[in-house]
């Protein structure tokens, strides 16, 4: 099967980091198609950042669809236009946020959410009562860290992520921890074994629910919201957009 992974943002080599968490998890004939957007932030640390990254977003999602893709992975925690994107996707469409929430509530009582800025705590915190798991979170903890602090290996990023993931344990009584960022899709083994419980990462729990709605032949239902856009104009810049 094939999934397209696509990076809301701009930044090439946050995109090889995610493809290279993904690839490691995908079962063996899941081929990973990796993309990212021309146009939009570098980065999306907040509301504003999320509003410009979708256009170039679902363009990527567009040509996927083109390319028969078999389903849609959203690479941003923020799940930056899911909703929009399961409407114009002909394949089903998975937020790496939702996939990871969904993932933790199966293996643990209350689990605790460590992201990246206090900006993006709102965001998260709104996602998990949208998706019904809001009881299910013990706190949404942010550990300061910008996004692209991410890109390599980070001494003093992985030491403050650690030390929010150890007062979740300690404050919060969290049994499972959710990493709230692509970029951490590589430190989720590392961080369990130090802190003796499961860390979930929504790289790799998307890419093995996609596997799982594929299989099943699972589509987005058309019944309601997500029903395909109707037919209208688009004007000036947006005219490539129009459905």
């Amino acid at each position: 099967m094939r999934l397209h992974l696509v990076n809301p943002n701009t930044t090439a080599s946050m995109t090889a980091k995610i493809a290279a968490a993904a690839r490691a998890t995908a079962l063996p004939g899941t081929v990973i198609d990796a993309r990212q957007p021309t146009m939009g932030p570098v980065s999306i640390e907040g509301y504003y950042d999320e509003a410009f990254a979708v256009p170039g977003m679902l363009g990527c999602i567009r040509e996927a669809d083109r390319d028969g893709a078999d389903a849609h992975i959203i690479a941003c925690f923020d799940d930056t236009g899911l909703e929009a994107a399961r409407t114009a996707a002909k394949a089903p469409v998975i937020g790496i946020g939702e996939a990871a929430f969904h993932m933790a509530s199966l293996i643990a009582a209350r689990f605790a959410v460590v992201t990246t800025l206090s900006v993006s705590i709102v965001p998260i915190e709104h996602n998990l009562r949208k998706y019904g798991l809001a009881e299910r979170c013990a706190r949404v903890r942010a550990a300061e860290v910008p996004v692209l602090a991410l890109e390599e290996r980070n001494v003093e990023a992985l030491g403050k992520i650690s030390a929010e993931i150890a007062a979740a344990i300690r404050d919060d009584r969290a049994e499972a921890i959710v990493l709230g960022c692509a970029g951490m899709a590589d430190l989720a083994a590392e961080l369990a074994g130090k802190h003796g419980l499961p860390v979930v990462d929504g790289v790799a729990a998307a890419v093995t629910l996609s596997e799982g709605l594929v299989r099943l032949g699972l589509k987005t239902s058309r019944l309601g919201p997500y029903a395909a856009p109707r037919a209208k104009t688009y004007a000036g810049l947006l005219s490539p957009f129009q459905p």
